[in-house]
């Protein structure tokens, strides 16, 4: 069993700055990559940003390249979105979600096992 807890998001004007946390918690000795996914209203899920359970490589859509960053705490549970230079196309649920594959950093949402519940982003113009 693999648990996703989510934190962050909230109501935010465009250009701020937002931090998503997503905790992950699983059999001892689990490993496994994380990424996020978000889908606004009416429109389909995509994907932000991937990281690998090393930490060492990321991937990111070119929407949030450059102002989005991922990165993992060193106990390596917890990984962090930090969204920079919002904009409101950014609104959206975001969903934190796991795989087993521990070195997947892809955008695949079919390759990601788990999923967390999603935390509401708001971007006001």
């Amino acid at each position: 069993q693999v648990n996703i807890v989510q934190s962050g998001g909230g109501l935010v004007q465009a250009g701020d700055s937002l931090r998503l946390s997503c905790t992950t918690s699983g059999p001892t000795g689990g490993a496994w990559s994380t990424a996020w996914f978000r889908r606004a209203l009416g429109k389909e899920r995509e994907f932000v940003a991937a990281i690998t359970w090393s930490g060492q490589s990321t991937h990111y859509a070119n929407s949030v390249k450059g102002r989005f960053t991922i990165a993992r705490e060193n106990t390596k549970i917890t990984v962090h979105l930090q969204m920079d230079s919002l904009k409101p196309e950014g609104a959206a649920v975001y969903h934190c979600t796991a795989t087993g594959q521990e070195a997947y950093c892809g955008a695949q949402a079919r390759e990601f096992e788990y999923w967390g519940e999603g935390t509401q982003v708001t971007v006001s113009s």
